[in-house]
């Protein structure tokens, strides 16, 4: 059996504590923090790690909202995609993921970039 993005993550309890991190990170910036002031963050933080952990392959399904009508209303524009993604890459750094392994989990995210994107730049 080959060895998934997932499992070399180490899990869902690794993608968790990722995803703790990844929000700290998130809510830090003034420029895409407005997106989660009145968000149930513990909630948030476990459709994110069933997000991630979906998508790198892992045993996981996420049972979130769809993406387009998840962030219909939210008016998030490129540069704030960019923003929370370079969280993200920079987080999985920090988490010491490698290289091809934070692009594969980048590029998952990317796939859903017209769905969560809503407003031009």
């Amino acid at each position: 059996m080959t060895e998934t993005v997932y499992d070399r993550l180490g899990g869902e309890d690794a993608i968790a504590d990722v995803v703790d991190r990844f929000y700290e990170r998130v809510v830090a910036d003034d420029q895409v923090a407005h997106y989660f002031d009145d968000v149930d963050m513990q909630k948030q933080r476990v459709h994110q790690t069933q997000f991630i952990s979906s998508v790198t392959g892992g045993p996981v399904e996420y049972t979130g909202e769809e993406m387009a009508a998840a962030h219909a209303d939210l008016g998030i524009g490129p540069a704030d995609f960019e923003a929370i993604a370079t969280h993200l890459d920079d987080t999985l750094a920090e988490f010491g993921v490698d290289e091809d392994d934070r692009q594969a989990v980048l590029e998952a995210i990317e796939s859903y970039r017209g769905d969560i994107v809503t407003v031009p730049n």
